[in-house]
């Protein structure tokens, strides 16, 4: 399995607009983050999770040519607004592209992207097919995919668990049953915004915590912010086996 983290920041991106904090100023690749999204390849498949506003940008940089699915965690914009440019994969492919998401985030799509699902369709719009999924296992081209449902302040959202890899974004709660889901994993890679509380996502320490408790071989923070400091002085404070996620990072497992 190979893992590209294509996007690591939250929903403003890094640098934030107008701001001249050191993080948004900093030279360092590693502080430059778009919008969260990870792209896994295994046995000769492409699957990607969530399509936020970067999709384009990050799909040409890591330069991915084929793409067999597009998984989405929730329905926020950040995760699920840049739906439209699998088109070029339409194209290329010459066949729809299937979606996997809950029942309420296909309703989401429908209603924002409500030219794709249209009685009367505008030629040269995506093509779509949609899979509901709950949580349960499921497959996509012979992968199988185990949902972890988490909270994302009141909103109920998944992360997935793909063999020995998890994905886990824009949580603060996870059920103990559904720990038990992640347990065992290898690589996890966990949201953790900024060093203070937040009322929908983990802070660093909060993060670390449940990392400690797991045990992965490797961890990885995502849907970080410009809050969280600079990249190499965060990553001086993290054990060992955590580590800060970055645009591109490439994972083999």
């Amino acid at each position: 399995m190979k893992i590209t983290l294509l996007g690591t920041g939250t929903s403003q991106g890094v640098p934030v607009i107008g701001c001249t904090c050191e993080v948004c100023r900093s030279v360092d690749y590693r502080d430059k983050r778009l919008r969260v999204s990870v792209h896994i390849e295994l046995d000769g498949k492409s699957i990607i999770i969530d399509s936020g506003p970067d999709f384009r940008q990050q799909v040409l940089r890591e330069r991915i040519k084929t793409l067999d699915a597009l998984v989405f965690t929730h329905e926020h914009k950040d995760h699920t607004s840049g739906l439209d440019d699998i088109r070029a994969y339409n194209f290329m492919q010459r066949k729809d592209m299937p979606l996997y998401g809950e029942e309420r985030v296909l309703e989401q799509l429908k209603r924002e992207f409500a030219y794709i699902f249209a009685d009367s369709r505008y030629p040269g719009i995506p093509q779509v097919q949609l899979y509901p999924i709950t949580n349960e296992p499921f497959e996509i081209e012979g992968i199988t995919i185990t949902p972890i449902r988490v909270m994302h302040y009141k909103l109920p959202v998944f992360g997935f668990r793909i063999g020995d890899f998890s994905y886990i974004t824009d949580v603060n709660y996870i059920a103990p049953e559904e720990l038990e889901k992640i347990r065992g994993s290898k690589v996890i890679v966990l949201d953790a915004l900024r060093p203070e509380p937040h009322i929908s996502h983990y802070s660093l320490a909060e993060a670390v915590q449940v990392l400690e408790e797991l045990q992965p071989e490797k961890a990885y923070l995502t849907h970080i912010s410009h809050l969280m400091g600079l990249h190499r002085e965060v990553e001086e404070q993290l054990p060992g086996f955590i580590r800060l996620g970055y645009d591109g990072l490439r994972i083999e497992l």
